[in-house]
């Protein structure tokens, strides 16, 4: 069966036109509103991408249609009603934000920035089609995550790719796959731990819980388990920790499988017992503060912790709109949009450049 695309209206391309240049900040998603229905719409988007669940299709749909969309969305919309704030949710907030400041960093005339969503709105598609009618024909893709997955990573690269697939004149992509050892965004998260030790003290122990994985994917190829580690490993270094005075964990295991181990619960549990009283935790795979972080860790990994005797537990926020975080996502964007916004100028003037150029060459 060949594929025929169904292109959508697009505006007239027109001869010259000069080149405009934007970059999509991709985050994640996150439902519209902490409610059952609202749960089990961005659910079912994001659990049928088959990046996420690399099972047989039709038993996967089978058991999230049979199952998991009739009993998780209510219990989901409770633990998203105890973190959501008078603006919505904090990932889609602090996304907002976060491209807002790296807007400022630019002139919009040369780069707009805009940010997007993988599942729930505003959707990857959708902005391309405002950017397009814009006259945006050079793009470049920034996921908000630091460490490669095929999982997060590659599933925003395929909502791109299938929005392409609909779409006669494509713009110019660039991808950009990670920066999980990008100096700037060590140093930003370093700094965020500096200032957290500077206002409350240092704990006895940091621990670094990342977003886990089916192990499955370590073994088929993907990169994330290692990235996580280097990450890991360079902030340790920037902060000057030995070896015994950090952890590095895997949080957010859904369904019977083996994730990547060893899993945040089990292991602040196991500090709690051995006679840990206090521990920071961080999540340096998390850019924005989510559900994850500030229910899942901040409140459910906390309340085991102590449940097991420990004492002092504080949770270090994410990235956010930190000053330093911002100036690293300046410094990657320059890198990889580098030479964009030098040609900006229609094809007219630059060929007249172009002749008065070789014309002086002449006369020399």
């Amino acid at each position: 069966m060949t594929f025929t695309p169904r292109f959508a209206a697009e505006p007239s391309y027109s001869h010259g036109q000069p080149a405009k240049t934007a970059v999509i900040y991709c985050n994640l998603g996150t439902p519209q509103a902490p409610t059952a229905s609202a749960l089990r719409r961005y659910l079912a988007e994001f659990l049928s991408d088959p990046r996420v669940v690399e099972i047989p299709r039709f038993l996967w749909l089978m058991i999230l249609h049979g199952i998991i969309l009739r009993v998780r969305p209510a219990k989901s919309a409770h633990k998203y009603a105890s973190i959501w704030t008078e603006h919505g949710s904090p990932l889609k907030v602090w996304t907002d934000l976060q491209s807002q400041a790296l807007q400022k960093r630019f002139d919009p005339q040369l780069i707009q920035v805009r940010y997007a969503m993988r599942y729930g709105s505003p959707a990857i598609g959708h902005v391309l089609d405002e950017l397009k009618l814009q006259g945006v024909n050079r793009v470049l893709i920034l996921p908000a995550y630091p460490q490669y997955s095929a999982t997060t990573t590659a599933s925003v690269f395929d909502a791109v790719y299938s929005w392409g697939m609909q779409t006669r004149l494509i713009p110019e992509f660039r991808f950009i796959n990670h920066y999980h050892d990008h100096p700037g965004y060590i140093k930003a998260l370093s700094e965020k731990i500096r200032a957290h030790w500077l206002e409350h003290g240092r704990s006895e122990q940091l621990v670094m819980s990342f977003h886990g994985v089916p192990e499955r994917t370590l073994k088929l190829g993907d990169p994330y388990h290692c990235e996580c580690h280097k990450t890991a490993r360079l902030l340790a270094q920037d902060l000057g920790l030995q070896k015994d005075q950090y952890k590095v964990c895997f949080q957010s295991r859904f369904g019977k499988a083996k994730w990547l181990e060893p899993y945040t619960e089990p292991t602040v549990r196991e500090l709690a017992r051995n006679g840990c009283k206090s521990i920071d935790i961080v999540c340096p795979g998390f850019v924005s503060d989510c559900l994850e972080t500030l229910e899942e860790i901040a409140m459910e990994v906390k309340a085991a912790f102590i449940e097991e005797g420990g004492g002092s537990f504080h949770y270090i926020p994410c990235l956010n709109d930190s000053q330093m975080w911002i100036n690293a996502l300046e410094d990657i964007v320059k890198t990889h949009a580098s030479g964009w916004p030098l040609d900006l100028a229609p094809q007219t003037e630059r060929d007249a450049s172009r002749q008065a150029a070789l014309a002086m060459g002449a006369n020399d």
